[in-house]
């Protein structure tokens, strides 16, 4: 009786989780130490997929499909893993975020490029954390934290650090053309047609970003309360995380959106290549949390899209974490546009395009 009681002390589940994130870093490692991976980032994967398998087996007991797994952490460890948003963000862990985990760990061992995949993942995982935690703070469950809150902390800085060591290095990409790099970038945007559909809509999705970013902080001109009213009143759900996620996309994505409007319009913007992909991995998690929190059955009733108005807020929140996906698409497979020129004078000139981080010797 006395080591069950023992065992459910909230500090002591931090020190479970901490001994088990050791542990399975330990196994890793000892696994590897005969032919050990040049990329710490190896040991972050495999890591970071174990704990997959924690996040989804936490949703499918949520929501009834299993039971008698996770009850213990659910009640003294994280609570507010019952709410609709994090059972949503476990489900895209314990999926997206496996499936990526295993394609990178097979692409590092068969010394394969995996940098643009592991931006996605970096974009994804950070959006992911950033909104999270705050929201975890900032909503009405910050009576819930226990110490074993302090286990995400590493979930939000570790994938900061990834990401900034995969912009620092080389990209994935071939060298192109010249004549062909030549053309695209004397093209005015009126003849470049999927160019300028993308601009019109990050111009909308700029709007659409200013409109419910100022939903949430309550500005009170009557379209934005009848919007909140009639069709997305989980954007005033109290539990925090619609909040905050409107918040980070207000101030971090909305001028992410205007840079790539830029960038489109601009030859030679390389770092459209990197950021699009990253960006794409965060907004579709944070729609994919976002959409089905709204209508996950745990959510009250008064704060899930109606249904009178569910096919126009779903066809807008998709196209709103589509378009990002399709514009990253559109970088990676046409770059032409992108990348800078380099003159070599070799009795004639010469044009070679390159990435801009590419070093010629």
């Amino acid at each position: 009786m006395f080591i069950i009681f023992w065992i459910y002390r909230p500090v002591v589940i931090l020190e479970i989780g901490v001994a088990v994130l050791v542990a399975v870093f330990l196994l890793v490692y000892l696994a590897t130490r005969y032919n050990p991976p040049k990329d710490p980032l190896f040991y972050v994967f495999a890591e970071f997929s174990f704990t997959c398998v924690i996040d989804l087996t936490s949703a499918l007991e949520y929501d009834g499909y299993t039971s008698g797994f996770m009850e213990f952490y659910q009640k003294t460890g994280e609570p507010y893993l019952g709410t609709p948003y994090a059972i949503m963000m476990c489900y895209w862990d314990g999926i997206v975020h496996f499936i990526l985990y295993l394609m990178l760990i097979h692409r590092m061992s068969n010394r394969q490029q995996y940098r643009t995949l592991g931006l996605f993942w970096a974009g994804s995982l950070c959006a992911n954390m950033i909104v999270f935690v705050p929201g975890i703070v900032v909503g009405k469950n910050d009576s819930e934290i226990n110490p074993a809150f302090w286990l995400n902390m590493p979930f939000l800085l570790v994938p900061i650090w990834g990401a900034v060591s995969l912009f620092s290095r080389p990209r994935d990409m071939p060298l192109v053309g010249a004549s062909k790099a030549e053309r695209e970038q004397k093209k005015a945007l009126i003849w470049r047609p999927l160019d300028l559909l993308f601009v019109v809509y990050l111009v909308a999705a700029m709007g659409f970003t200013i409109f419910r970013g100022l939903a949430v902080l309550d500005c009170p001109l009557e379209i934005l309360n009848r919007y909140v009213t009639e069709y997305e009143p989980y954007l005033k759900d109290p539990v925090g995380f619609p909040k905050v996620m409107m918040l980070l996309l207000l101030f971090h994505a909305l001028p992410m959106l205007g840079s790539f409007a830029y960038g489109l319009c601009t030859p030679g913007c390389t770092w459209m290549l990197d950021w699009t992909v990253y960006f794409a991995g965060a907004i579709l998690q944070c729609q994919w949390s976002h959409i089905g929190a709204s209508l996950h059955p745990r959510t009250a009733e008064m704060y899930r899209i109606p249904i009178t108005t569910l096919a126009p807020v779903l066809l807008l929140n998709l196209l709103y974490a589509v378009g990002p996906v399709l514009l990253a698409l559109r970088c990676k497979r046409e770059p032409d546009y992108f990348l800078s020129i380099i003159n070599c004078l070799i009795g004639t000139t010469v044009f070679q395009w390159v990435p801009v981080n590419l070093v010629i010797t």
